[in-house]
């Protein structure tokens, strides 16, 4: 992941819309199921009544997802002459001193454009115990506007982790790849998840929660994946068609308008985007340094008890990459009467040469984790959120 080439991903986690936050009298965060896993949404709001997670200013509704936190921009971006780790020796600020180019007041709304690198200051900071670390990537929407972004904490020497103990300051990486976007002080372009330990993931333990709860289906409705199922599961390519539109996908166009964070439902979809209809050969040729949504084959099914993570692609499977941490919330897919899943959307870019992608090839696996305990808010039409029994979409900014 230290490699600037190996920061495109597949997005594939829903992008959550405002919550039903439980009183913070709840006090099930101090009576865990598991010693060890992700924290669920009453436990990160425990730690933000300990000062574990602080922030000058109060957090805003939604901000705490089932089992993730929401991380807002500060009042100031930099922009810089490239990205970089800070290393085990320094601070962001002292690189951002070193290479810094010029600030950018985000507290009026400010444009950053496409190519460039820019370093943000976000508002919330962390005080961790011991035991705890924490694993960031960007929101749903944000991947689906191709927008990299990473997560960078003083003496870093990995992007998106947060070490056992760390106390201080966050910042995000933020670097548009395709569109020029706006942005402002409060916007919320990644997400942060703290756990507890980290158990691994097992064959034996993935193949009994896929027993249980379905955890992918094909795209007849079937389980007859079970055999591909081992530590994580497989994801691939529907290069079918949609049977009313015969759309697979959409492929961004090279020169639009700018596009707000914020402004939800506000874009004619047609001015940002191509679609693509299928072909009789059920084949698409990736053009270099395009970028593309499309739909998994198959559908996943996160439990309330359980969050998803896609692992890095393996490059040595084709010359493209899909967004490398998608995440999942607990409940993605998820009914109580038998879920029927949820599509996954691929967020995919070809590398320097041209690449031809096959309806059911495997471009991603998912690696399923645990939490600490169920949250009392999970992912569902209860919250409004965007994504669920999702088919091929754009992000929630556009009118589709």
């Amino acid at each position: 992941m230290a490699k600037q080439v190996e920061s495109l991903f597949l997005n594939l986690g829903p992008d959550l819309g405002p919550k039903l936050e439980p009183t913070p009298e709840d006090d099930s965060a101090l009576s865990p199921h598991h010693t060890t896993g992700i924290l669920p949404s009453q436990a990160l709001r425990g730690l933000v009544g300990e000062g574990v997670i602080a922030s000058a200013e109060a957090l805003a509704p939604g901000q705490i997802q089932p089992a993730s936190l929401d991380l807002r921009l500060g009042d100031v971006a930099y922009r810089v002459r490239a990205s970089y780790l800070p290393g085990s020796s320094h601070t962001v600020r002292q690189k951002i001193e070193a290479i810094g180019m010029h600030e950018v007041d985000l507290s009026g709304g400010a444009v950053l454009e496409r190519g460039a690198v820019f370093i943000v200051p976000l508002q919330e900071e962390l005080r961790l115990k011991k035991g705890l670390s924490g694993v960031a990537n960007p929101k749903s929407s944000t991947g689906r506007l191709d927008i990299f972004t990473r997560l960078i904490t003083d003496y870093a020497t990995q992007f998106d982790r947060v070490t056992a103990q760390y106390k201080g300051p966050l910042y995000v990486e933020i670097s548009p790849r395709t569109f020029t976007i706006v942005v402002r002080e409060g916007s919320r372009l990644i997400q942060l998840r703290l756990r507890r330990g980290h158990p691994p993931a097992t064959a034996a333990g993935t193949r009994r929660l896929h027993e249980r709860v379905s955890l992918i289906q094909d795209e007849d409705g079937g389980d007859t994946l079970d055999e591909r199922i081992s530590s994580d599961v497989p994801v691939s390519v529907d290069l079918r068609g949609d049977p009313e539109t015969g759309i697979v996908g959409y492929k961004a166009r090279a020169h639009t308008g700018l596009i707000d964070v914020d402004a939800v439902g506000a874009y004619d979809a047609a001015d940002f985007w191509e679609p693509i209809p299928a072909n009789e050969s059920r084949t698409l040729t990736l053009d270099p340094n395009a970028f593309y949504i499309l739909a998994s084959k198959e559908a996943v099914t996160v439990p309330p008890d359980h969050a998803a993570e896609m692992a890095p692609f393996n490059p040595l499977h084709g010359e493209f990459r899909v967004h490398y941490a998608g995440f999942f919330d607990p409940g993605f897919g998820h009914s109580e009467s038998g879920g029927a899943g949820s599509r996954a959307v691929l967020e995919v870019r070809s590398y320097e040469v041209p690449f031809l992608l096959e309806d059911g090839q495997t471009v991603g696996r998912l690696v399923y984790e645990r939490l600490t305990e169920t949250p009392d808010v999970v992912y569902g039409a209860q919250l409004g959120s965007s994504y669920q029994r999702q088919g091929l979409k754009l992000s929630k900014h556009f009118r589709q």
